[in-house]
């Protein structure tokens, strides 16, 4: 049962909140709450009507997409089922860097930029508008409730955004205390961090974790050798996003604090795709995602195989997101949720891997401490970090028009900030980038964990 102040922040300081800020999150989140209990046909028949009202906008608005449905012959918002939505093209990081300033809508106003790594380790620069932040907001919440936790409740977030990290103004701290939320940095993780960590967590009593598996599991074992319990603070929840949670990880952060995991998949560019409920079930947010499933030749895949996540998220009309490859491995989950929500599931997600690296000086810090010196550069293709040992770590580049010359020297200072002035630190320019073995592609490697 939620306590009076949480039921005060999340009835009225959270929607002041979002009010001031132009969000519509409050009313999508109660709409999502009716949503999830349809039926699967009429789910499909609402991300259908969706779908065309997000196609006649940007067919209309948006002149990359004004140009193709002219070029294609595609008459914008009269498709009659999902499966044309195959007529179109895939959306790629490629075309996304050759096409941004195209792919924003005309009448798009106060769009924020974002960058990211993404799971393929390729830099992306997209933009986000007021509704696409809004609909996220409202799922985040939706699958948040499910645990029986509000906003409001007590939280720590263990992350390490700059976005995040480089915006506690004085606004953002009064709002952090108003919603009881207190954020960690995942980047530095030395013995002394990690004590400071485990005394933040007791000091604050939260009701639920927030975090990367990887960081939250490292907490995990350092309470462990420390022989600190963490399992008598009232935490009902860990939920983990931004990298594939491994079974070892959701066991060690489940004993260690006393609670329940609910894995999350989702990132900035494709936006908010699946949760899982406290019955299992990883749900996709069928009523602002369509999410399809193909295989290396862009094919649908049949129900049970593995393909790649190929987002179309509904609620990107000022800069869409349509048929967006990701890069990321999954399998859709046939079975019926014993929670009884209609919407499907994913059965298996791969990909999102990202080591922890540690400094010369025995400093344990997350591996996107190194991916920000990174996405952000002109020119950058694609990325590796291979970190050998604690004094040499070798970064492999595959760089395009726009790269410049300057930029592996000042990638070197950059690494040298974090890991250390003695560090030797290689950068090399490459024409390609291999997988791994497995076929999956690992952007940070750590040999000296």
């Amino acid at each position: 049962m939620s306590s009076a102040y949480t039921r005060l922040a999340s009835s009225l300081l959270f929607p002041l909140h979002e009010r001031l800020k132009g969000h519509d999150s409050v009313a999508l989140r109660r709409g999502l709450e009716h949503s999830q209990w349809l039926a699967p046909a009429a789910l499909e028949a609402l991300q259908l009507q969706r779908l065309n009202e997000l196609l006649r906008e940007i067919g209309r608005d948006v002149p990359y997409y004004r140009e193709l449905f002219a070029r294609e012959g595609i008459r914008a918002g009269e498709f009659r089922s999902l499966a044309e939505l195959q007529r179109l093209p895939f959306l790629t990081k490629a075309e996304i860097r050759a096409h941004t300033e195209a792919l924003k809508s005309e009448r798009a106003v106060g769009l924020a930029r974002f960058n990211t790594g993404g799971s393929s380790g390729e830099p992306l620069v997209f933009f986000i508008g007021k509704r696409r932040v809004s609909h996220d907001v409202a799922a985040k919440w939706r699958a948040t409730r499910w645990w029986d936790v509000d906003i409001g409740d007590p939280e720590i977030v263990v992350w390490g955004s700059p976005i995040e990290l480089g915006s506690q103004d004085r606004i953002r701290a009064w709002r952090d205390r108003l919603l009881r939320t207190e954020l960690l940095p995942a980047f530095q993780m030395s013995e002394a961090k990690l004590d400071g960590f485990i005394a933040a967590i007791r000091a604050k009593r939260p009701k639920m974790l927030f975090g990367y598996p990887s960081a939250l599991s490292y907490i995990a074992r350092h309470a462990q050798a420390r022989g600190q319990r963490m399992d008598d603070l009232g935490i009902a929840v860990a939920f983990v996003t931004s990298e594939r949670l491994y079974d070892e990880q959701r066991e060690l952060i489940s004993r260690v604090f006393g609670c329940r995991v609910a894995n999350g998949y989702g990132g900035r560019d494709a936006g908010f795709i699946a949760h899982e409920c406290p019955s299992g079930g990883m749900h996709l947010t069928a009523e602002d995602v369509i999410v399809e499933l193909v295989d290396r030749d862009g094919r649908p895949v049949p129900a049970g195989q593995a393909g790649e996540i190929v987002v179309t998220h509904l609620a990107t009309r000022d800069f869409p997101f349509v048929r967006y490859r990701t890069g990321d491995i999954a399998v859709l989950d046939t079975a019926a949720c014993p929670c009884g929500r209609g919407l499907p599931m994913l059965k298996e997600i791969q990909g999102r891997n990202t080591d922890f690296v540690v400094a010369a000086d025995g400093t344990v810090m997350h591996g996107l401490a190194l991916i920000y010196i990174l996405r952000d550069l002109a020119g950058l293709r694609s990325f590796k970090v291979v970190q050998h040992s604690r004094s040499r770590t070798e970064v492999l580049l595959v760089a395009e028009a726009g790269f410049a010359p300057e930029a592996p020297a000042q990638i070197a200072a950059g690494f040298k900030r974090r890991l250390g002035a003695e560090v030797e630190v290689e950068v090399r320019l490459v024409d390609a980038i291999p997988p791994e073995r497995s076929g999956k592609f690992r952007y940070v490697v750590s040999h000296a964990v």
